[in-house]
């Protein structure tokens, strides 16, 4: 992981970019965030560092936690993440992070809270098939239906579908555009949207996954089977 920060949603909007095409933008408060503990290689095997986000009271910490921010010297903040970030290793306990460790047209990961849609169905829970709503079907089209054999083994095996709380679970969304930072502000404008209600705690770090450029490949093929390789002189057959 190369860069890291902890926001807060603040909702969606929409932009325009230079030739006025519209985009989606879910915008994030991110930051500042302070150093709270640094880990290190020679101690604990591995470096990284514990980040702190929005400042809060003494007493809405308790005794271990308002401790362990006592010991680094810095204010009770109310929420703590540790990210292993590339320059862990340069950094100190104090050291405040901004929205500009970012910039616009970076990929990122975002992970937070998925809003809780309380006791749901198969359906809307799992997109499960609705039953057929011809003759005969009575009120259970939405139901699960059968859930496996019945004097044995006489019970339902774990992991199958049913009905439940729905949400208030975490999720990451992945590959998400950057599209402008403010850092005065401490703003962020993601493309698309991302989990969690408004005012939901969001974690932003580098994407995992591996966006290769493709670089553009104008020369003719010598396979028959394509056109470029049948007719290299058509000017159909040449690839860009």
């Amino acid at each position: 992981m190369k860069k890291a920060i902890i926001g807060k949603k603040v909702g969606m909007t929409q932009i325009f970019d230079e030739t006025g095409k519209v985009i989606p933008v879910t915008v994030i408060e991110a930051g500042p965030c302070t150093v709270v503990q640094k880990k290190t290689a020679e101690k604990e095997g591995y470096s990284s560092v514990q980040l702190g986000f929005v400042e809060t009271k003494e007493k809405e910490l308790n005794k271990p936690e308002l401790g362990h921010v006592k010991k680094a010297g810095v204010a009770p903040m109310k929420y703590l993440k540790e990210f292993r970030l590339e320059d862990s290793a340069n950094m100190n306990v104090g050291d405040v992070l901004k929205a500009d460790v970012f910039a616009a047209g970076d990929k990122v990961d975002v992970t937070g809270i998925s809003r809780g849609k309380g006791f749901a169905g198969v359906v809307k829970r799992y997109n499960s098939h609705i039953q057929k709503k011809s003759h005969g079907g009575g009120p259970v089209h939405r139901h699960s239906g059968s859930m496996g054999s019945g004097t044995d083994p006489a019970r339902i095996f774990k992991g199958r579908i049913g009905a439940g709380h729905m949400g208030v679970e975490q999720v990451t969304v992945e590959n998400l555009d950057i599209v402008k930072v403010d850092a005065e502000m401490n703003l962020i404008a993601i493309k698309g949207a991302v989990p969690g209600p408004k005012g939901g705690i969001v974690y932003i770090k580098n994407t995992v996954k591996n966006n290769k450029v493709k670089v553009a490949d104008n020369t003719i093929s010598t396979n028959p089977q394509k056109a470029s390789g049948r007719n290299p002189q058509k000017a159909s057959a040449r690839k860009g």
